[in-house]
């Protein structure tokens, strides 16, 4: 069942400026209206501006253009935000397909905005949050950045990039009081994983889901939370197995096939845009 902002407790959350990217739909548009209806000072990002200003509009939130991979961009999503408490990267894309088949344009996308437009949100509002003090930054990466897939390869390394990138950061910037959390969500039923199927035993969840399992993170600061809670143990039990048996698991389970089979008809108004340039 998901959880209204009126069912979190208050005190966690009025008061805190939370920066959001990729905030016009999804898990961040999900994000900012849990957080908003919890009190929270909230401002969206977003490189689609008109789907930016309508949700913000519908929200009640503030709102600033933002293409993660320009540093322009960030200072200036920086000066409208002000003293940001809590950044949540969570823009992201997922073009599929086989790496050989894939262009040197799309594979360097995937990463400026889901690993370097990462790093650029830290390098633009962490500053702040040292000067400060105190601040808590939550980087959104995946399932498969732990658990890699085949027919996602540069997708699954570019989570694999903020996985590392977020231990690393956790660990240089806890002596200033700031906290690093990373959120790896299962397949998430919004536009980016339109047309992959299921895995068995695993269903999908919603980008409120995701959303319940950010506002937990704030509230209670955690280095990893996976979504669904149960499936960390049960994916980080599997990855302790000897490689054949994890090959057995995966096939068992469908996970091998789940983005090789994807559904390339009901993905092509998602693979157009994903794959758009600034």
């Amino acid at each position: 069942m998901s959880r209204r902002g009126s069912d979190l407790d208050p005190s966690a959350f009025s008061g805190l400026t939370v920066a959001i990217t990729g905030g016009a739909r999804g898990i961040g548009r999900a994000t900012a209206a849990l957080l908003r209806a919890a009190g929270a000072d909230v401002v969206i990002g977003d490189r689609d501006v008109a789907q930016l200003e309508a949700a913000a509009t519908e929200l009640g939130v503030r709102w600033h253009p933002l293409d993660v991979t320009s540093t322009r961009d960030w200072a200036a999503f920086a000066a409208e935000a002000g003293a940001v408490d809590v950044l949540v990267n969570n823009a992201g894309i997922m073009p599929l397909g086989e790496l050989l088949k894939e262009s040197e344009e799309v594979t360097r996308q995937i990463f400026e905005v889901n690993t370097f437009g990462v790093i650029a949100g830290m390098k633009a509002l962490a500053p702040g949050m040292v000067e400060r003090g105190q601040g808590h930054i939550i980087n959104i990466a995946s399932a498969v950045g732990r658990v890699a897939l085949a027919g996602g390869a540069t997708y699954s390394a570019s989570k694999h990039a903020v996985v590392g990138l977020s231990e690393a950061m956790r660990e240089e910037l806890a002596p200033h009081g700031v906290d690093v959390s990373m959120v790896l969500p299962v397949i998430v039923r919004t536009e980016l994983s339109a047309g992959v199927p299921e895995t068995r035993g695993v269903p999908p969840v919603t980008a409120e889901q995701v959303a319940e399992v950010i506002a937990e993170v704030i509230a209670h600061p955690v280095p990893e939370a996976w979504v669904p809670r149960w499936s960390q143990p049960v994916a980080k039990s599997a990855q302790l197995l000897p490689r054949r048996l994890q090959a057995v698991v995966s096939r068992a389970l469908k996970a091998d096939t789940v983005l090789t089979g994807a559904d390339t008809a009901a993905r092509a108004t998602y693979e157009r845009e994903a794959r758009r340039h600034p």
